[in-house]
């Protein structure tokens, strides 16, 4: 009787950091047997169908621990989201939390392309980021970063379908249009996220709206 062949998935996976001022150095991930498979929390993978259905293209990743309050658990990385009518590239952007990914495209899709093509008279082609995953404390304290946990993404521009760049830094350098459309993207932020800070925060916030899911509606 031939031996039944077992086929074992390999899984991959490489802690993206994002680039953002004050970073520690990554980490290695402390890698255990439970790593070397994939199965899902229950309410992880509730989150990857509700996902789905934004029509986002992304891709599960493994539970990973790196220590000193590190991690990265029920992720996913981001290939492109989807808007009414077209695909949403996205840059520079490392593993995110589920509900986070989920946030992010009901945002980009009825936040920021409506706003777009309400506002400044195109679609919206690419959201630029400073990155998402990265292993460090809070700016000026002990305290972990919701980036730490991949928790967070740090928004900085806005590609358009005729070619226009809208960087954060526009909220006070831009055109009039252009300073209205991201006060009205980050007010659709603020309803969506739990902790927005942009421009209006501090001097480190200037060139980019910093998204988190923790938090109780904190909006600067």
């Amino acid at each position: 009787m031939r031996a039944p062949l077992l086929i074992l998935p390999l899984l991959a996976f490489t802690a993206a950091c994002g680039a953002i001022p004050d970073a520690r150095a990554p980490q290695k991930a402390v890698v255990s047997r439970s790593t070397l498979t994939y199965s899902p929390r229950p309410e992880t993978r509730q989150c990857l169908a509700q996902l789905s259905t934004s029509r986002a293209a992304f891709t599960p990743l493994p539970d990973q621990y790196y220590g000193a309050g590190c991690s990265t658990l029920g992720t996913v990385r981001l290939s492109s989201l989807k808007s009414d009518d077209a695909s949403l590239a996205l840059s520079n952007l490392g593993p995110v939390t589920c509900p986070l990914a989920e946030t992010l495209a009901g945002w980009a899709r009825y936040g920021v392309d409506r706003a777009a093509q309400q506002i400044l008279g195109s679609a919206l082609v690419r959201i630029e980021t400073m990155g998402s995953y990265n292993c460090r404390t809070i700016a000026g304290s002990d305290r972990m970063s919701a980036h730490a946990t991949a928790n967070a993404i740090d928004v900085s521009a806005f590609v358009l379908a005729d070619g226009r760049r809208i960087s954060i830094r526009g909220w006070k350098e831009g055109t009039p249009a252009e300073r209205r459309f991201l006060a009205t993207i980050h007010t659709s932020a603020c309803k969506r996220f739990g902790t927005v800070l942009g421009p209006a925060y501090n001097a480190a916030h200037k060139d980019h709206l910093h998204l988190e899911m923790s938090g109780r509606a904190f909006c600067r």
